[in-house]
């Protein structure tokens, strides 16, 4: 589809080519792990493993970030995936450059018809939400992994063929300088959308095409508009579609148009139409530059399963949803935190290769949750017949008066971490433990993002055992990787200060006390009202797959 780019463009990084070394050798070298895809959710897993010391080799096409014309393309970035970055090293300067928000506004016609505030239920030292050019989250991501000095970038890298092996996986590469081939022990694909790897492997993404139709304008404005997420339902300066306005970093506010479905998309990206609708929008006085002016449809899809052996799909790659609530990206780079630390730890020779199919277990689920909250989102926003249309209608009616209809009203349920179900790794299910500021006993600050970025390990969190319960327990989970911390008490254990806020996010009762079990993608893994080291043993070999013989 046709798009506009506009003066002053962005001018984004180019990283060189260099020719790897196995150009021009007979003997295929195998890595441990090999990623195809230099998006947010390939990068994210990129650093995610060279922060834990894994060597991956990273392939893409291209030599640069984002989409070049620098459309805004995905902006909203989540809690869960803000303390991903923090643990990665980079959420300072995606703080510092993106815009940070929690207050959004509803309007139906020329009327406000509720407000949220994001932030009243949150404990944890990430925002609700930031604003960010996709491109800057994966520029920041790149000079990370470039810091970190483990990860083999390799850009203008295109994959050929796949070819699964009983033990891994071959793939040919196609280069400027020449063709070769390599072998991973796991293939990790995150080509996006269209994927090619998984289109060779007829790998079915029962894919279900939308006719929802939008235009995106970038645009500075020479009067800013206020910091917050505005959304209509039924604009009337929309033709009583729906649009969102969001603020980006640079100035840059990006405000989606929705469409008749039998539009032209050349048509409705030109410049004189786009400006047009603005100006119906903010006034025919209103002074502004676009920056880049696109249209788009989406489909969504969703693979049966998201690993076929030694090959795993990653964000769009596994699953694509409608954009609305942010749940596309993130989920992406959800996918990565959580795939990142078990691939480590299997690399590492930590854990057996059944914790890989836990992946699956976990990521499909939240995948199949997204889908169908999205789903009905488009189905809010875009009417089909006349009883959806009188039902939006009486919904949104409702609101402007009574309380317990705003939930109703569906613009796009705002991206969250997502539990995950009861599996035999997870026979309660889990829930993410927010990035919660900690204290040790001596006053230092601490947080959790900080306690689960050295090295790939559990975190036990132990209320107040005594000295003789922690010394066993040290001994019964030597060789594990598990941290042992106390929280309140005198065992010996490096300790935590405890405190309501923290008792009251990890479920705690603290009358009784009990232990916190915390994997590395930050997950709460077990529970124990009343641990020993027995079960605390016991506990961290289930969710890391360790049989009784694994070592």
């Amino acid at each position: 589809m046709e798009s506009f780019a506009f003066a002053p463009a962005y001018e984004l990084p180019v990283w060189p080519f260099t020719p790897p070394p196995e150009l021009g050798s007979a003997q295929i070298v195998r890595h441990p792990v090999v990623i195809v895809g230099a998006g947010p959710s390939g990068l994210t897993l990129a650093c995610d493993l060279a922060q834990r010391g894994v060597r991956a080799v990273l392939l893409d096409e291209d030599d640069t970030v984002g989409v070049r014309g620098a459309s805004s393309r995905g902006i909203c970035y989540a809690q869960k995936s803000l303390e991903i970055f923090e643990r990665l090293g980079i959420y300072e300067r995606i703080a510092a450059k993106g815009i940070t928000w929690s207050l959004g506004r509803t309007f139906s016609g020329d009327e406000e018809v509720y407000n949220f505030n994001l932030r009243a239920t949150s404990v944890s030292k990430q925002p609700p939400f930031v604003n960010l050019q996709q491109f800057y989250i994966e520029w920041f991501l790149v000079d990370r992994i470039l810091e970190l000095g483990v990860t083999d970038l390799r850009w203008k890298s295109r994959v050929t063929r796949v070819e699964p092996l009983a033990d891994g996986v071959r793939i040919d590469i196609e280069t400027p300088a020449g063709s070769y081939t390599i072998e991973a022990d796991h293939l990790v694909d995150a080509t996006g959308a269209n994927s090619p790897i998984r289109t060779q492997l007829g790998v079915e993404s029962h894919a279900s095409r939308s006719t929802d139709r939008w235009c995106i304008s970038d645009v500075r404005f020479e009067k800013p508009l206020p910091t917050e997420r505005w959304t209509w339902v039924d604009a009337p300066f929309n033709e009583g579609r729906g649009v969102w306005q969001h603020l980006m970093a640079d100035g840059v506010w990006r405000i989606d148009y929705q469409m008749p479905e039998d539009c032209d998309p050349a048509e409705i990206s030109r410049p004189e139409v786009a400006g047009a609708r603005l100006r119906e929008q903010l006034g025919p006085d209103v002074a502004f530059e676009f920056v880049w002016i696109g249209p788009y449809g989406y489909r969504d899809h969703l693979l049966e399963r998201f690993r076929h052996g030694r090959v795993c799909f990653i964000g769009d790659a596994a699953h694509v949803v409608s954009p609305f609530g942010a749940r596309g990206g993130n989920t992406g780079i959800q996918d990565a935190a959580n795939l990142g630390w078990k691939l480590a730890l299997v690399a590492q020779g930590q854990a057996g290769d059944a914790l890989l199919d836990s992946y699956d277990a976990e990521r499909r689920p939240a995948a199949q949750e997204n889908l169908t909250v999205t789903s009905r989102s488009a189905r809010f926003l875009a009417p089909r017949t006349p009883a959806e249309h009188t039902l939006r209608r009486a919904v949104v009616a409702l609101a402007k008066r009574h309380t317990f209809a705003r939930a109703l009203v569906n613009t796009g349920r705002m991206s969250v971490a997502n539990d995950y179900p009861a599996t035999p790794l997870l026979p309660e299910g889990a829930r993410t433990v927010q990035n919660l500021p900690l204290q040790w006993a001596d006053g230092r600050e601490t947080t959790l993002m900080q306690l689960l970025a050295e090295g790939t390990q559990c975190l036990g969190l132990w209320f107040a055992p005594t000295r003789a319960q922690a010394q066993a327990a040290q001994d019964a989970t030597a060789g594990l990787p598990l941290r042992l911390l106390a929280v309140g008490g005198d065992s010996g254990l490096p300790t935590l200060q405890a405190d309501e806020t923290l008792t009251r996010h990890l479920g705690i009762d603290p009358s009784v006390g009990g232990f916190v079990l915390v994997r590395p993608d930050a997950y709460r893994a077990a529970l124990l009202a009343q641990a020993t080291p027995d079960t605390i043993t016991a506990a961290v070999r289930t969710a890391l797959a360790l049989t009784a013989s694994s070592s």
